[in-house]
C-alpha cells in the first residue's frame, strides 16, 4: 500500500542558504545560468566509526522537487532583503526569472534502502547550474539526515539479532519534522514498529505503545492500575512494572494476567524502563514461566543503542523487544552525517564535458570528477547467496574494458582487479527525474525496508562490526582515477606558476 504523504505540497524553494541564491543570481547576471553542469552528493566517512551507510531520503526528496517553484510570496520576500548599502540585493528582472522558473534538472539516485560507501555518489544532479545550485542545501538536509538515523536503525537492528526493535522517539525528537523524518528512516533501518501515530498514519508504519509511569501513579495503588489497563486495553496488554518496584510489579503484572486468561484474554508482555536490565529481565522471565506465561515478552527500554544491546546480550538478558528512543532519533555520538554536494563536470562553449575536481590539501576533500556510476558487484557463495564484492565508480563518458582495476581514493596502494565475466552487477545510480519530469515509481515504505535487510544480509559480516570494522572495497575504475590525477596535477602546477 502506497501512502498519499504530500508531506511538501506547498513549495519549500526558499528552504536554503542565502548564498545559493546569491549564485544563482551570479550565474544569472553572468548570463551562464543555462549552462550544463553536473552535481554530485556524497559523504566521505561512514557514520558512527563503522563500515556502511544504509540510504535513505529519496521519498522526500521526490516530493520537494515535484513541488518545486518560487511562489509569489516568496518573490515578495526576497525582494525585501537588501545589501549593505541599503539597496536591494536582487534585481526585478532576476525576481521575474525566478518566478517563472520550471525545474528541468535529470536526476538519478540510489534506491532507499541501499547499503552505500563513502566518495559513492548518493543523488547525481544534471541540468543548468542555477537549478543545481538552488537544490543543494535541501537534498543534503533531506539525505542527509535521514541516511544519518536509517544507518543507526540498521546498527541497532543488527545487535538484536531479529528481535523487534520499536522506535519511541518523538518526544526527543527535533521539532516536529525531524521527528516524522526519523521515524520514517528509522522504519526503513529495520525498526519495527513507531510511537509517532503521525508517523503511522502518513508513511504506514506499524505503531505501536504500552502505558506510562503516571498511569500507575494516576490510581491507589499498583494492582489497580493494571487491573484497569488490563479492563481497558485486554487486546494490547503490556504493563510497564518498574514504577515503585520492578519485581514487585513483575507480580502485580502476573496477578493481573492471570485474570485477563479467565477471560481468554492475555498478557502480551511486560516493560521494564529502568535499573539493571538484565538482572531484572532473567529474573521476570522466571517469574513469568514459573505463572504459566511462557510467551509474555519482555520489553526494555531506557536509553538504549546498539552498544548497550549488544553488552545486555552478552550478560544473557531475557529481552524480547527492544524500545529505542532518544539515541536513534538523535543519532546518538555522531549529530550529522556530513555528506557534501560536488560540481563534476561543466559543459563548454563547444558542447563538450570539461571535468571539475576541488583541490585541498586534505585529500579526503577532493572531490572525483565526471559523469559517475556507481557499479556493484555480486559474488556467489556455496550456499547460493548473494554477497557483495566490491563498487567501482567509474564516469559513463569513458569505455569499460573487459577487465576493471578499481582504487581506493585514498589510498592508491590499495587496489582490487574485478573480472567481471559471469559476475552479476548492478548499476545503483537509477533515474528519478528527467528534464524535472518524474521517471521512478518509487516503492513503498515496507518494500524499501526488505531491501535494507536484503542489504545487510548481502553485506560481509566484517563489515557489519562495530568494532574495528572491515573496509569494503569501493574504488575508482583505473582511467577515471588516472583522470583526477591528471586534473589535479595540473591545478596544482597552474597553481604554483
Amino acid at each position: 500500500m502506497k501512502i498519499n504523504k504530500d508531506l511538501y505540497a506547498s513549495s519549500l524553494a526558499l528552504l536554503t542558504d542565502l548564498y545559493q541564491i546569491t549564485m544563482a543570481y551570479g550565474y544569472w547576471k553572468s548570463g551562464i545560468s543555462e549552462k550544463e553542469s553536473v552535481f554530485n552528493l556524497f559523504f566521505r566517512r561512514n557514520p558512527f566509526n563503522g563500515g556502511f551507510a544504509i540510504n535513505c531520503g529519496l521519498d522526500y526528496v521526490i516530493d520537494f522537487i515535484s513541488n518545486f517553484r518560487f511562489t509569489e510570496d516568496d518573490i515578495e520576500y526576497l525582494a525585501t532583503i537588501k545589501g549593505n548599502d541599503g539597496q536591494p540585493l536582487f534585481e526585478e528582472a532576476f525576481l521575474r526569472y525566478l518566478k517563472e522558473l520550471e525545474f528541468t534538472c535529470h536526476i538519478d539516485a540510489i534506491p532507499e534502502g541501499k547499503a552505500v560507501f563513502p566518495h559513492e555518489p548518493l543523488v547525481r544532479v544534471q541540468g543548468p547550474i542555477l537549478q543545481c545550485q538552488l537544490i543543494e542545501s535541501p537534498l543534503l538536509n533531506i539525505i542527509n539526515f535521514q541516511t544519518l538515523i536509517a544507518t543507526k536503525a540498521a546498527r541497532i537492528y543488527i545487535a538484536a539479532k531479529g528481535e523487534p526493535v520499536l522506535e519511541f522517539g518523538l518526544r526527543r525528537a527535533h521539532g516536529i519534522d525531524g521527528a516524522l523524518a526519523a521515524s520514517r528512516a528509522a522504519y526503513v533501518g529495520g525498526c519495527t514498529s513507531t510511537s509517532n501515530v503521525l508517523a503511522g498514519k502518513y508513511f504506514g508504519i506499524p505503531v505501536s505503545g504500552t502505558h506510562a509511569h503516571s498511569w500507575v501513579m494516576a490510581f491507589d495503588d499498583e494492582v489497580a492500575a493494571f487491573q484497569a489497563y488490563a479492563d481497558a486495553m485486554p487486546n494490547n496488554c503490556i504493563l510497564l512494572v518498574d514504577t515503585y518496584n520492578t519485581l514487585e510489579g513483575v507480580k502485580h503484572a502476573i496477578e493481573v494476567g492471570k485474570k485477563l486468561k479467565k477471560r481468554g484474554k492475555k498478557l502480551l508482555g511486560i516493560r521494564i524502563d529502568s535499573g539493571d536490565l538484565a538482572y531484572f529481565s532473567i529474573q521476570a522471565r522466571k517469574m513469568l514461566d514459573q505463572a504459566g506465561f511462557e510467551d509474555a515478552k519482555i520489553v526494555a527500554s531506557n536509553d538504549l543503542d546498539e552498544n548497550i544491546i549488544t553488552s545486555l546480550r552478552t550478560q544473557e538478558a531475557q529481552i524480547n523487544v527492544w524500545g529505542i528512543g532518544t539515541r536513534l532519533v538523535t543519532a546518538y555520538d555522531q549529530p550529522a552525517l556530513g555528506a557534501v554536494y560536488k560540481m563534476s563536470a561543466l559543459k563548454n562553449k563547444q558542447g563538450k564535458w570539461d571535468y571539475k575536481v576541488k583541490l585541498s590539501e586534505q585529500a579526503i576533500k577532493v572531490n572525483n570528477p565526471g559523469i559517475q556510476q556507481v557499479r556493484r558487484y555480486y559474488y556467489q557463495a556455496e550456499n547460493e547467496q548473494t554477497g557483495l564484492m566490491a563498487d567501482m565508480l567509474y564516469d559513463t563518458q569513458i569505455p569499460l574494458g573487459n577487465k576493471h582495476k578499481i582504487i581506493d581514493p585514498m589510498d592508491l596502494t590499495r587496489r582490487k582487479v574485478i573480472k567481471p565475466d559471469g559476475l552479476d552487477y548492478e548499476e545503483l545510480l537509477v533515474p528519478v527525474f528527467r528534464k524535472g519530469k518524474l521517471v521512478y515509481d518509487a516503492p513503498d515504505i515496507h518494500v524499501i525496508r526488505s531491501q535494507t535487510e536484503k542489504s545487510l544480509q548481502e553485506l560481509p559480516s566484517g563489515v557489519k562490526r562495530f568494532v574495528n570494522p572491515h573496509s569494503y572495497p569501493v574504488g575508482l575504475e583505473e582511467k577515471l582515477y588516472k583522470l583526477k590525477t591528471e586534473l589535479v596535477l595540473k591545478l596544482r602546477n597552474l597553481a604554483e606558476e
